[in-house]
């Protein structure tokens, strides 16, 4: 048994030190942009409410699915330019690209909006590849290759769907089929030759986003893909203390008539947001963004240890 897993740790040298450099890179980056990095709680008493996440209770409290609402008190406080490198946990989340404990990577801007951030994703990037020695055609494994050089392809929600669906966007809400159609016909088609951003969602898909000034039905976020696979979440951050409030009694019905649990409302946060500023923030997922420079499409290689493993 010890002499298995010590074959099963040691195979994962090579793989393990690039994840250490791309840290590291991703660090340098946001320094050079002046960003703070800060640490928030993991142990929390209030966490947004998703409909499609679960939390881990830890005692009278839950660990971390995202460090999204103390940033965002800490963006309220002044500090308008903040990132972060933590761990989140979530249940009932396991697969080739999923951990119940994984790495995030968040960063939050003041005075940016979700195509800000689009600019941003695409200047990580490439300094990650530079500094990590590899070439703007990144190489992905199975013998292809990405091209990260700017600017990556932008689509629509809307436009997707009639792409590559044969149901409108529309249409998959009201059958209640988005999720399915999306992840079987969508998107394998996203990020193939280089990075996709995938934007303006529907206002009750953006459950924390701003709507758009220019149609109030659309939320102005995005995700990111490549090669087929969602590597970030992002979205112009919405400041109205009344329909956040609104949105969250939304989505704890949705949690409530699934038989799910209903969790408290976070109101130190929605309190903070009445200092929120014009602003901006992302979730991107460290793990899956060192697969790709891994060339691997199993995130277990990535890690030290799976949950399988201890």
């Amino acid at each position: 048994m010890y002499h298995d897993e010590r074959w099963r740790l040691a195979r994962k040298g090579e793989f393990l030190r690039v994840r250490a450099d791309l840290i590291q890179a991703v660090r340098r980056f946001f320094v050079a942009y002046d960003f703070l990095e800060v640490e928030t709680p993991i142990r929390l008493l209030e966490i947004a409410p998703e409909s499609s996440i679960e939390a881990v209770s830890s005692e009278d409290r839950y660990l971390q699915t995202s460090p999204e609402l103390c940033m965002k008190r800490l963006l309220a406080a002044g500090y308008g330019r903040i990132f972060q490198i933590s761990k989140c946990f979530r249940r009932k989340e396991r697969g080739n690209l999923h951990l119940p404990e994984f790495t995030m990577l968040e960063w939050y801007e003041e005075g940016a909006d979700y195509k800000t951030l689009m600019e941003r994703c695409e200047d990580l990037l490439l300094f990650v590849t530079c500094e990590l020695g590899r070439d703007a055609m990144l190489d992905i494994g199975e013998g292809r290759q990405l091209c990260l050089q700017k600017p990556w392809e932008r689509i629509t929600l809307d436009e997707a769907f009639d792409r590559y669906s044969s149901l409108s966007l529309y249409e998959a809400l009201r059958r209640d089929c988005f999720d399915e159609i999306l992840a079987i016909d969508i998107e394998p088609n996203l990020g193939i030759t280089r990075p996709t951003f995938l934007y303006d969602y529907p206002v009750e898909l953006g459950s924390l986003a701003r709507r758009s000034p220019a149609d109030s039905k659309t939320a102005e976020r995005f995700e990111l893909y490549l090669n087929g696979m969602e590597l970030a979440n992002a979205f112009s951050e919405l400041t109205d203390v009344d329909e956040q409030r609104c949105r969250f009694e939304e989505e704890q019905k949705r949690r409530a008539d699934r038989g799910l649990e209903v969790y408290p409302e976070p109101r130190k946060f929605l309190s903070a947001l009445n200092h929120l500023p014009e602003s901006a923030g992302i979730a991107l997922g460290l793990d899956r963004l060192v697969m790709l420079f891994c060339g691997t499409r199993t995130i277990d290689d990535v890690v030290a240890f799976t949950p399988e493993l201890l």
